[in-house]
Parts: C-alpha cells; sequence; structure tokens
C-alpha cells in the first residue's frame, strides 16, 4: 500500500463490524495501547468514534513488526490492512469492535507524542485531578467519555434546531456587543477604542433583542446562543455558557409549554431517553408547600404538612413554634437506622431556624394518636424513614421576621413561613441524598420534568431595602393582581414560569409587559425613577408605544440539559472547554494581564502598572 493510499482514510476505527470482514481498510487515529507478544504486536488504535484492534506479525513482514515495536502512546499514525473476524476465544464483548480486528500491511507515523501527564484510558479518568484534566483539556478531550459527551450534545443541539423548525421559529442572530443593563449579575464589559471611556458588554441574555424581534415581527424565534455573566463564583457556574433562547408573538402558555415540552422530547430522544408528555405543573406556592424549593425533585414523595395533627400542648412540649409549618418528610425504602445513623443526622439541622425529629419513632411513642395520624396522611410504609421539621420556637428567622401573631407585615410573615419551607425542603434533599444507596440512588435514570407557574413578582432585598424582580423587570404581573401593584408587590404574581428536571432549574420564561405605561410603572416599583430608566431602557421603552403584540418566551440551560442525559455530575463534563470554578482557564491561562501599551490605546489605567 503506497504512502499517498495511507493518506486517504476509508472510515472510523470505532465503526468497523462483523460485517466488514474482508475489506481493505485504511484507518488513522492515535495508538491508545500496545501489546507486545513477541511474534505478534496488538496494537490498539483509537479515534472519535472508539477503538479497533490492530495486528502486527512478524512472521507474515518482519519490517512492519518492527516498525510497529517503536509505536509508543498518543503516537499518530495511519494503518491499511484487512478486516477479519477474531478468533471465538479473543472476541471483546465490552468493545463495540471486539469481534474483528484488523491484520496490518502498512503502516506510517504520522507524529510523535510525549509521554501524557496522564493516562487516557477510561479507567483512569476517575484518578486524575479535575485541575490536571482542565490544565491538559486537549488530552482530557480524547478520553472516549468526553468524546461521547461532544457527540451527545451535537446530537441534541441538532434536534433542537430541527424541532424549533418544525413550529416555524427563526434562529437569528442578536449582538454580543451591546449596552450595559446590569440586571442580577455582573456585566462583562469591552472598552471601545474608538469612543475612549465608553464600554460595550457581552450579554448575559438576549432578552431585550428577543422582544425587539417581537415587535419587528419575527413572531417566532429561538437561537442557541453564547452568554456571560461575571457572577460571585460557584462551584458548577460558567462564566460564559450557552442557552436555548426563545421568544413567541401571541402566547398561549398551553401552546408555549406543548412546543417547549415536544422541543425536550426531541432531544432527549437523540440521547435515547424517552419522556412522558405532558409534564405536571405546579404553582410555586405549591412547590414551597409541598417540596421547600421552586425546583422540586420529584423523584422523591412531597413533604406532608402535619400541624393540624399536632395538639398545642404537644407542639409546645416539643419546642415548637405556634402558626408555623409542621412538616413530615418520608424517604422511601431506607429500613431501620442503626443509632450511629441518627446521631449522624442530628447535625443537618444546625445552623438552621427549625427543629428535626429525625427519630420518629420516639415522637410516636410520646404522641401514638397524632404520629398514627401523621403516617397516615403522608402514605408512610414500612421501611420508610420519616423525619419532623418544625420552626424552632423564638430563635432564627421566626424571631427576626416576628411571625406568627406579632408578625409585623405580610410580607415578614411570608418570608418566615418560606424560611420554614425552605430549610425542611434542604433538610429532604439531604436526608435523600444521604440514603440514596439503600434504594439504588432515589429514582436513578429517571428523567422527572416539572412545570411551576405562577411565580412572586417581587422579592424584597433586605441589603437595598427596595423591591427585586424574581425573574426579571421584564415580566408581566397577573392581570388580576395590576391592582395590587401599589398596596401589597409581595402578593402580586407573575406570570414567570420554569422547566424543571430532577431538582435542577432547566429554564425560565415568562409572558412579557408588551405595554409602556406598565413598564414604567414595574421600573418605578423596582426604585428606578423615570431619569434612570430612560437612561437605561428609553430605547426600549419607546419601541414598546410602536404596536408591541403580546410575546413571551423562555431560556433553557444547554450545558445543564446536556449534563442531565450524559449522567455527569457536573457542567464541565459537557462543555469543551470549560472555566474553573474560580473563572480561570488553566489551560490558556486566562485571564491574564495585558500590555500597558494597550490599555494606553483603550484610554485605561490599571493601579499598579
Amino acid at each position: 500500500m503506497s504512502a499517498a493510499e495511507l493518506q486517504r482514510r476509508t472510515g472510523y476505527c470505532g465503526a468497523l463490524r462483523a460485517g466488514d470482514v474482508g475489506r481493505r481498510v485504511v484507518l488513522q487515529g492515535w495508538v491508545h495501547r500496545r501489546r507486545d507478544l513477541g511474534a505478534l504486536l496488538f496494537v490498539d488504535l483509537r479515534d472519535r468514534e472508539g477503538v479497533c484492534q490492530i495486528v502486527f506479525n512478524q512472521e507474515r513482514d518482519a519490517g512492519l513488526h518492527a516498525r510497529a515495536a517503536e509505536l509508543r502512546s498518543e503516537y499518530v499514525v495511519a494503518v491499511g490492512g484487512e478486516v477479519v473476524r477474531r478468533d471465538a476465544a479473543t472476541v471483546n464483548p465490552a468493545l463495540a469492535t471486539g469481534e474483528v480486528e484488523v491484520v496490518a500491511t502498512a503502516l506510517e507515523v504520522l507524529n510523535t507524542a510525549r509521554t501524557p501527564p496522564f493516562p487516557l484510558t477510561e479507567e483512569a479518568a476517575d484518578t486524575v485531578s479535575e485541575e490536571a484534566r482542565l490544565k491538559y483539556r486537549y488530552l482530557d478531550l480524547r478520553h472516549p467519555g468526553m468524546q461521547a459527551n461532544l457527540r451527545l450534545r451535537h446530537k441534541v443541539v441538532n434536534a433542537i434546531r430541527n424541532a424549533f423548525d418544525a413550529q416555524g421559529f427563526l434562529e437569528v442572530e442578536t449582538p454580543f456587543l451591546t449596552r450595559s443593563t446590569p440586571e442580577g449579575a455582573r456585566d462583562y464589559l469591552v472598552p471601545s477604542r474608538v469612543y475612549l471611556g465608553s464600554f460595550y458588554a457581552l450579554p448575559q441574555s438576549p432578552q431585550l433583542f428577543k422582544q425587539l424581534l417581537m415587535i419587528g415581527g419575527a413572531d417566532r424565534y429561538f437561537q442557541i446562543v453564547r452568554c456571560f455573566r461575571d457572577e460571585d463564583l460557584r462551584a458548577d457556574r460558567q462564566p460564559e455558557f450557552t442557552q436555548i433562547d426563545v421568544e413567541m408573538s401571541f402566547p398561549d402558555q398551553d401552546t408555549l409549554f406543548g412546543i417547549i415540552e415536544g422541543v425536550l422530547r426531541d432531544a432527549c430522544a437523540a440521547a435515547g431517553r424517552e419522556i412522558a408528555l405532558p409534564f405536571p405543573r405546579m404553582s410555586w406556592d405549591e412547590a414551597m408547600a409541598k417540596y421547600g424549593s421552586d425546583k422540586p425533585d420529584l423523584r422523591l414523595p412531597p413533604m406532608t404538612e402535619v400541624g393540624g395533627l399536632l395538639p398545642a400542648a404537644a407542639r409546645e412540649q416539643l419546642k415548637l413554634a405556634e402558626g408555623m409549618p409542621l412538616l413530615l418528610i418520608r424517604i422511601p425504602n431506607v429500613g431501620e437506622l442503626s443509632r450511629r445513623e441518627r446521631d449522624e443526622l442530628r447535625p443537618l439541622a444546625e445552623g438552621r431556624p427549625v427543629r428535626l425529629f429525625e427519630d420518629f419513632a420516639r415522637v410516636a411513642r410520646n404522641f401514638p394518636g397524632p404520629a398514627a395520624a401523621m403516617r397516615q396522611a403522608s402514605g408512610a410504609e414500612e421501611g420508610d424513614l420519616l423525619a419532623l421539621v418544625g420552626a424552632a420556637a423564638g430563635i432564627g428567622a421566626v424571631a427576626e421576621t416576628g411571625a406568627g401573631e406579632a408578625a409585623a407585615s405580610p410580607a415578614e410573615a411570608r418570608a418566615a413561613v418560606r424560611a420554614v419551607q425552605t430549610h425542611a425542603g434542604a433538610l429532604r434533599l439531604a436526608l435523600g441524598q444521604r440514603f440514596a444507596e439503600r434504594h439504588g440512588r432515589f429514582g436513578a435514570g429517571a428523567l422527572r420534568f416539572l412545570w411551576v407557574t405562577e411565580f412572586p413578582m417581587f422579592e424584597w432585598d433586605e441589603t437595598e431595602r427596595r423591591w427585586a424582580a424574581s425573574h426579571h423587570p421584564f415580566t408581566s404581573p397577573r392581570e388580576e393582581d395590576v391592582a395590587g401593584l401599589e398596596r401589597d408587590p409581595g402578593a402580586v404574581k407573575a406570570r414567570a414560569y420554569d422547566v424543571v428536571l430532577n431538582g435542577i432549574e432547566l429554564g425560565s420564561g415568562s409572558v412579557r409587559i408588551h405595554r409602556a405605561e406598565v413598564q414604567a410603572k414595574i421600573f418605578e416599583l423596582l426604585g428606578m425613577g423615570p431619569e434612570e430608566a430612560k437612561a437605561r431602557f428609553g430605547f426600549f421603552l419607546e419601541a414598546l408605544q410602536y404596536g408591541t403584540p403580546p410575546h413571551g418566551g423562555i431560556a433553557l440551560g444547554l450545558d445543564r440539559l446536556v449534563m442531565l442525559l450524559a449522567g455527569a455530575s457536573s457542567i464541565r463534563e459537557v462543555i469543551a472547554f470549560p472555566k474553573t470554578a474560580r473563572a480561570v482557564d488553566l489551560m490558556v491561562d486566562a485571564p491574564t494581564p495585558v500590555a500597558a501599551a494597550q490599555l494606553k490605546e483603550l484610554g485605561l489605567r490599571v493601579p499598579g502598572m
């Protein structure tokens, strides 16, 4: 086989099957493993699609065998040869190509390689630190698991595009260089060389542009778009991320939900997963009451409110606050806990303004009647772990907000109840995760989607001493709540919704404000005066005055979706070149200082330079 023929690859290593027996092939890839058995030399050749075994036979071609003996891990080679069936005793069922091998007749080393800083086998992947993996990401990407994640991401994105196209959506690109309108996280700023002292901002989302597209008559828009947020550091957040951005005019909530459910069904199908439609729906109030979270994980049973089943005297004996939620947590199929395990549960409530009664049997001994009623109300079965959570009398958030009869305002009372629900919800998840292995990681493999609707329109910002938008300031209030905007903003519900998957917020959306006067009123409630609103959003307020149709949409996190479909533990596993949790790129060493000449050209000065 000539050198020219070795340059023309006939297919992928990982694609060979029993049906290819007898074919002459040219394969190109990396040396994955090499096993020298004397007269026979075996090389596992790897490419994007997988691994195939190559055989070099000394008796057949001593010179070729000698050249193959010089191969080392990660050399890049081209191999020509014939596909043959393996002997029955040597078939490798762990490999997709395990029924065949290639008997080599030609070899060319296309490039040598230094010894990698860590093994590139799947077995060794879990032993390598994430810091090393990210520093040498170009090598880490060669792992079969990472290759599979990239292929999965491609298939999901392709399915999403096709699904939106079938529903009449147009993919429109929006600007990366725009004006700074910070909401929530800080903007990444880009200095202008032409207009010294002025800055562009990288978009946190295309929110205003997609609304302007609806004003412009696009009717149905989507975009798979990069977004940028200079957020405080969190373990699984990225300063740049990808979202599936969607907007439509004249939205009917049922229609919008149906479209998004269909898109997610097709995305899951691309990953080989089937999901049931339609998704269940739950109001924000119900989610908080039953799950203590606005992103409930449905793989665990809901909590049960049992306060009405416990007499006042019993509540006093248990040192529980009056008029506050009392929630029973149920974790199925845990079985009887040892004393040591119960001792390990008690610290879970430390630092929280709640009391955790992890030994429900003790409660039952002291209050058998109420305990039996609680068990029945929760649907508990033999072997279920039960834990009771209630507000501690006179401590924590309850005392600070003056909950119950002493509550200073409806807003403070709502906040106190919410605090108990939230802490109970966190304990529910902690208990579920701690005992997950006992029943196969609760709901392992299940994809439990949920719509959460009717979010509060506003949240009170204690630091700023003002109302803040729960979603964003372009979300429309419910029509029936508009009259209450002045009287009790905290009670106003928004036409907002989230789609949740296995306890993770997958996407957030809303019906938008399409009337200029309502938008101005919301800005005012958020503490933004007319001049500030004009300076920051004047172009948008003006656009709303030119016949804006009702519109709404959603933004879905692509990284999170692929992470969940891949069964990965971090979004960094499904992003080709991610940053660390400290927003650092270890591979290219970014961010990094720039030359003084560059700063001077931009009219910037950095202290100390």
